[in-house]
C-alpha cells in the first residue's frame, strides 16, 4: 500500500500516515509526501500511489473535495491527534510581538496579545522559520523546544489536536449513494 500525503517530513500528516499504515499494512506499506495536496492527488488519479490521506482542518480540504468529486472517493475516515503542540518563542525574545502558525491552529489560543500573526503552510514550516529567527514565537510541535532548548523557550502548551482525517482512493466504497446516512 502506497499513501501520499502532505509532507515535508515530520509534519502531522506524516505522523498520522505512519499510524495508519501500521494499522492497516504493517511492514508493507510506504508512505509518499508531495508539498502540495494537488501533487498527491494528480499521483492517485495516475496510479502512482493507492490512497491519499488528508486532514479535514487543512486548507485546502474542501477544494480538494471538490476538485477531484467523481475521481477519487474518501474510503475511510478516522479521528487521529496531533503531534503535542505549543506556542513556543525564541528564548532571546522577551515578549514576542510576531507569532507563526498554520491556518488550522488558528483558534487553538488567545492570540490577541500577538501583533502580527504570520501563515504558514505546516507546522514544520513555522519550527524552521522560528529557529531562522523569522519571527518571534509559532505554534508547532512541542517536541521543537525539546530538541531546542537553548533557543526556544515554551509560552503554553496546548497538548495534542484531535482532527478528522480522510483516507481517498480510486474506486467508491460498494452501495455508496446519496443515502448513505
Amino acid at each position: 500500500m502506497r499513501i501520499a500525503t502532505l509532507g515535508p517530513g515530520g509534519s502531522n500528516h506524516e505522523l498520522v500516515a505512519s499510524r495508519y499504515l501500521n494499522r492497516h499494512a504493517p511492514q508493507q506499506g510506504d508512505i509518499v509526501l508531495y508539498t502540495a495536496f494537488e501533487e498527491a492527488f494528480e499521483a492517485l488519479l495516475s496510479n502512482s500511489v493507492d490512497y491519499v490521506l488528508q486532514c479535514t482542518a487543512h486548507p485546502e480540504h474542501g477544494h480538494c473535495v471538490g476538485r477531484y468529486m467523481h475521481r477519487a472517493f474518501p474510503v475511510d475516515a478516522f479521528i487521529a491527534g496531533s503531534k503535542p503542540l505549543a506556542i513556543i518563542s525564541r528564548v532571546k525574545v522577551e515578549t514576542p510581538k510576531t507569532l507563526a502558525l498554520q491556518p488550522a491552529t488558528r483558534y487553538y489560543a488567545d492570540l490577541s496579545s500577538y501583533d502580527k500573526l504570520i501563515e504558514k503552510p505546516t507546522i514544520v514550516n513555522v519550527a524552521e522559520g522560528l529557529l531562522d529567527g523569522e519571527y518571534d514565537a509559532g505554534i508547532c510541535a512541542l517536541e521543537v523546544q525539546a530538541k531546542h532548548p537553548q533557543q526556544l523557550r515554551i509560552v503554553k502548551e496546548l497538548g495534542p489536536a484531535l482532527d478528522t482525517w480522510v483516507v481517498f482512493g480510486r474506486t467508491p466504497l460498494p452501495n455508496t449513494d446519496s443515502r448513505v446516512y
